[in-house]
């Protein structure tokens, strides 16, 4: 067994299980059509499934040739090939890179269930290049870990199994397997950062250094493991800092020492899946949002979201869709898949419920004979009597006494039985259908 198959092997066999399915993302380039033909073989090896994902950007003339490439090899190999089509929006002066990394991330995480590893053909090559990336931006511990061998991805998890191997491992390998790649011809141009360095930089620094790339390796990965330690050990800290609504309490922040503080804000805006924010951009935090006025409605945009203030928390708030007028029926039978990322909502008889605490959000008793519940989102013009208030309010009110931040009112879920309300899921149940007959079961997203 060669060196590549044996590093492929030594990273995947410890992750799969009977029900693992393998979703090779596959752009027709040297080290995807390597990882392709890894992966095909170890699939059928191990008896998984397995198929290829191939994300046509367009922003070359020869993209359909490389679709239909990788269509071909793919038939060979008797793997599912999915293409998927996406467009750019370049009207907003965003790098090319980035928004052609982000579409492509976008299309591969629909295929991904929680038996899902996404395969991505990274090498080492590309790992000291995202390495002398970070340090040129001045990156920190976790900007210098570059990138992981295994890190989650939607549901299941990203794997980067060749992330130990040279390119030039590679393509020995491949030359042997007589494999067919495409070449990219903007991967040539060095107005691009990533092409200056490699074409300008690592090979003076590995004439300079062979061992260069090992070595980078190694010290991304140190950089890793302090980064995991210091998660783990300030994971509790930030779960007792977290209300709710998933806002991160500023009074818990307060006492502690900027260093400890803002290392606390990473890991929750990590959380939300945001990049990194300068030092700058953490300071503007700390100052123009957690410490602005009261009556205040400060707002800091990141890349992939907005930071809000509401109520001595901090919010993470990102873009959605409007599901006002979103309406479906709620059965003991059948969970429902809440819209726009929203989660699962349930009914389960108390005899029977399973669920996690965290996701056991109201008990009420069993609709009656003719009550039907049904799920929907606009609270304009209701009105509900919360089990532990005296008197009925308007849900507007109500809101604003449970502390829903304003973003979040039209996306908490309501469950009704003709023009009653039952429940504020996560809130309150309404009086007229307390009981201990069915507890309510949300797996959620907070967005």
């Amino acid at each position: 067994m060669s060196i590549v198959e044996s590093q492929f092997q030594s990273v995947l066999k410890p992750l799969v299980h009977s029900e693992s399915n393998l979703v090779v993302a596959l752009s027709g380039g040297l080290d995807s059509m390597v990882l392709l033909q890894l992966s095909a073989a170890f699939a059928r090896e191990q008896r998984l499934k397995c198929c290829a994902i191939h994300v046509h950007h367009g922003l070359s003339n020869n993209a359909d040739e490389w679709a239909e490439v990788c269509k071909k090899v793919c038939e060979q190999l008797g793997v599912e090939i999915i293409t998927e089509h996406v467009s750019l929006d370049l009207s907003h002066g965003e790098s090319v890179e980035q928004l052609a990394r982000s579409a492509r991330y976008q299309a591969l995480e629909q295929h991904m269930t929680p038996q899902s590893l996404l395969l991505t053909g990274q090498h080492g090559d590309d790992q000291l290049e995202t390495f002398l990336l970070a340090l040129k931006r001045g990156s920190g511990p976790k900007g210098l870990a570059s990138m992981g061998s295994i890190s989650p991805m939607a549901s299941g998890l990203m794997v980067r199994p060749l992330l130990n191997l040279s390119r030039q491992e590679l393509e020995a390998w491949a030359t042997k397997a007589q494999l067919q790649w495409v070449e990219d011809e903007s991967n040539q141009d060095q107005r691009f950062d990533r092409n200056f360095i490699r074409h300008s930089v690592t090979p003076a620094l590995k004439a300079r250094w062979p061992n260069i790339l090992q070595s980078t390796v190694r010290t991304a990965a140190l950089c890793a493991e302090q980064e995991a330690l210091l998660d783990e050990l300030l994971r509790d800290k930030l779960d007792s800092s977290v209300n709710g609504f998933g806002g991160l309490l500023i009074e818990d922040l307060t006492p502690h020492t900027e260093v400890y503080r803002f290392r606390l804000v990473r890991m929750w805006l990590a959380s939300h899946g945001e990049l990194m924010p300068s030092q700058a951009q953490m300071h503007q935090l700390w100052s123009s949002i957690a410490c602005a006025q009261p009556d205040a409605n400060p707002q800091l945009k990141l890349a992939r979201g907005t930071v809000r203030r509401f109520q001595g928390a901090l919010y993470w708030v990102e873009s959605f869709e409007d599901v006002t007028h979103w309406s479906q029926s709620l059965t003991l039978t059948k969970t429902l898949l809440l819209p726009d990322g929203l989660g699962e909502l349930g009914l389960q008889k108390m005899a029977q419920a399973d669920a996690p605490c965290s996701a056991r959000v109201g008990i009420l008793r069993a609709p009656a004979p003719g009550e039907d519940y049904r799920v929907v989102f606009d609270p304009t013009g209701l009105s509900a009597h919360p089990e532990a208030r005296q008197h009925s309010r308007k849900l507007k009110k109500l809101f604003q006494e449970y502390g829903v931040p304003s973003w979040l009112r039209r996306r908490t879920p309501i469950i009704m039985s003709n023009e009653q309300v039952v429940a504020v899921v996560g809130l309150f149940v309404d009086q007229r259908f307390s009981g201990q007959d069915i507890e309510l079961i949300w797996h959620r997203e907070i967005k």
